[in-house]
């Protein structure tokens, strides 16, 4: 198993192995309150890749990395990764306006 250190280098080489072969790649978020470490595995049982991290702002990072996958697996491995954002891309969108009761 290897720890890599840079997030950048972490999410490069995770799609690269889920591209490679998404039947087999897994994803897997661990994380421990007793220490305030989270732990990201991405494996397809021939190479492991991992990223710890005790840091807040990571969060952010892991959710845009959840967004990445999710597109990759709902669109195929094959999609265009670009345009995925995190959370403020969906906050900066103006809410829609609604025909229903106000309260």
């Amino acid at each position: 198993m290897v720890y890599i250190t840079s997030w950048d280098d972490f999410v490069e080489r995770s799609v690269q192995l889920f591209r490679a072969d998404p039947e087999k790649t897994r994803y897997v978020m661990k994380y421990r309150h007793s220490d305030g470490k989270l732990v990201l595995k991405v494996t397809d049982d021939k190479e492991c890749l991992k990223f710890k991290t005790d840091q807040a702002q990571d969060a952010k990072k892991m959710e845009k990395l959840n967004n990445i996958f999710f597109t990759l697996m709902a669109r195929g491995a094959e999609a265009d990764i670009s345009e995925v954002g995190g959370k403020e891309q969906t906050e900066a969108q103006a809410p829609k306006k609604g025909r229903g009761r106000k309260q």
